[in-house]
Formats: structure tokens, C-alpha cells, sequence
């Protein structure tokens, strides 16, 4: 099992999808939800068992894999 804050990673839990901590919700929904053009909140309001704390900690992660620039440096596409 690998848990890093607001994301688990467990065999056991959804076949090993990434889910928001404490949830059985994947961490897939919430950027297909953005994706579709919908605000957070109906992302939150959909899944109730999700905080807005661990929300944007997963955006806050996500955004600091795609703006840090040395690992774009060393694993060049």
C-alpha cells in the first residue's frame, strides 16, 4: 500500500486505482468532473465522503509534477 497524503494506492482498495485517502472515491473523478467543465463543488457536492482539503491537496500535487521543471528536465517526452 502507498498513502502520501490525500492519495492511497492499495491492492486491496479499488484493484489499486488511486483513491482519495479514507475513500473508495479514484482520484480519476475528480479531473474527469474538471474536465468536463464542472466546478469543484459539484464534484464535492457528488461526493460527499470527499473533503475539500483533500481536493485540493490532489490538485496542489498534480500541479507540482507538471510545473517542476526538473523532473520535465529529466524525463523528456
Amino acid at each position: 500500500m502507498f498513502q502520501k497524503g490525500a492519495i492511497t494506492i492499495d491492492p486491496e482498495t479499488m484493484g489499486g486505482t488511486p483513491v482519495f485517502t479514507g475513500t473508495r472515491v479514484p482520484i480519476q473523478s475528480l479531473f474527469d468532473y474538471l474536465e468536463g467543465g464542472y466546478a469543484l463543488e459539484v464534484f464535492l457536492e457528488n461526493f460527499p465522503s470527499v473533503s475539500k482539503e483533500k481536493a485540493l491537496e490532489v490538485l496542489n500535487t498534480a500541479e507540482g509534477f507538471v510545473t517542476n521543471k526538473k523532473l520535465l528536465d529529466e524525463n523528456p517526452a
